[in-house]
C-alpha cells in the first residue's frame, strides 16, 4: 500500500490509502470533541478504516471512475468521496480546514483564470461557495454570471479552465448543478439551525476553537455548532474572513455547513440591513424564498 498516483493538477498531493485514513480519523476526533453526533464520528471513523483495508490505491479508483468509485466501497458516502477526491486535486480537505480552524477557500479560487484576490472574496462571501467544485457547479447554474463583474466571457474562461481540472465533462457539471438545486434543504430548516446557533452562542454553551486567520493571539473565540436534521448534518460558525472582519459582522454572519453522506453544500445567513426583511435573519441568495417564509409566518407583508 505505498505511494499512489496525484489524482490532481499541480495542486494536487500524492496521496496514499494510509494518509486518507490518517486524515478522517483526525476529523472523527475533532468532531467527536466539538460535540458532533456520534453517529457522524462514526461514519468517518468506519471510512478510515475501509481505507485502510483497502488493497487497492485510493487515487488510482479516483482516476480510472471519480468519486463514484469510492461510493461503492463499505461506509464511503458521497460526501466523504468528495473530501477525498478534494484532497488529492488540492492536496486539502474543505471540512479538515474549517475543523481546524484554518479555512481559507477563497485562495484556492485565485488559481483560476480570470479570478484575482478581491473576486475570490466576493464569490465565496456573496455565493457562498466553499470548494473548487462548487464553483465548477456555480460556473453552469447561473450563480456566477449573476455575481458583479462577472461577464459571459469570463465565465466561459472559468469552465473552461475548471473542465481541466476535473474528470467530469462539461455534461456531468450540468447535471450535478441540477441535483444541487434540487436538494437544497428548506428555507425554514436553514433558519432555525442559525437560531439555534445564535441562542447557544448566547448561552455559551458551544465549543469554541481558535481560528489561524485573523487570530494573532491564538485564542479560542470561534464557536462551532455540530447538529443534525433528519439524516441531513450540518456545523454551524461565525463568518471568519476578510469581509466579515471588514465590516464588523465576525457575530452576526452565521455560515451553515452541510456534510453528509447524501449531500454537501454551503450557506450564510445574515441579518437583513435594507428592504422588507430589514433587521430579518436571510439567507444569501435565497432571499425571495426567505420573504416567503416571512410572509407566511405573517411577519412581512
Amino acid at each position: 500500500m505505498g505511494k499512489s498516483r496525484s489524482t490532481g493538477g499541480s495542486d494536487g498531493l500524492e496521496v496514499d490509502n494510509r494518509l486518507v485514513a490518517r486524515l478522517l480519523e483526525e476529523i472523527a476526533q475533532l468532531l467527536a470533541d466539538q460535540g458532533a453526533n456520534q453517529f457522524r464520528v462514526g461514519a468517518y471513523r468506519k471510512a478510515a478504516q475501509t481505507l485502510r483495508e483497502l488493497r487497492q490505491p485510493v487515487a488510482e479508483i479516483l482516476e480510472e471512475e471519480g468519486p463514484s468509485g469510492l461510493v461503492r466501497l463499505p461506509g464511503i458516502g458521497r460526501s466523504i468521496a468528495s473530501a477525498i477526491a478534494q484532497l488529492g486535486k488540492t492536496g486539502k480537505i474543505p471540512l479538515l480546514q474549517r475543523l481546524r480552524g484554518e479555512h481559507a477557500p477563497e485562495r484556492v479560487f485565485t488559481s483560476v483564470a480570470e479570478i484575482g484576490p478581491k473576486l475570490a472574496a466576493r464569490i465565496h462571501e456573496e455565493l457562498g461557495i466553499d470548494s473548487l467544485s462548487e464553483l465548477q457547479t456555480a460556473a453552469w447554474d447561473g450563480r456566477l454570471a449573476g455575481l458583479e463583474g462577472m461577464g459571459p466571457k469570463r465565465v466561459q474562461a472559468v469552465r473552461e479552465a475548471l473542465a481541466g481540472r476535473f474528470e467530469q465533462a462539461d455534461r456531468h457539471s450540468r447535471l450535478d448543478a441540477l441535483s444541487s438545486l434540487e436538494n437544497e434543504p428548506p428555507i425554514a430548516e436553514l433558519l432555525e439551525i442559525d437560531r439555534t446557533y445564535l441562542h447557544q452562542v448566547a448561552q455559551d454553551r458551544l465549543p469554541q476553537i481558535a481560528p489561524r486567520r485573523f487570530n494573532p493571539e491564538g485564542s479560542a473565540w470561534l464557536p462551532i455548532m455540530h447538529t443534525q436534521r433528519g439524516e441531513r448534518h450540518y456545523t454551524a460558525m461565525f463568518s471568519n474572513t476578510a469581509r466579515a472582519h471588514e465590516f464588523g459582522k465576525t457575530r452576526d454572519w452565521v455560515v451553515i455547513y452541510r456534510d453528509d453522506a447524501t449531500d454537501h453544500g454551503q450557506w450564510t445567513v445574515i441579518t437583513a440591513s435594507f428592504g422588507k426583511l430589514q433587521g430579518k435573519r436571510i439567507v444569501r441568495g435565497r432571499e425571495a424564498e426567505c420573504a416567503e417564509h416571512y410572509r407566511t409566518l405573517g411577519e412581512v407583508p
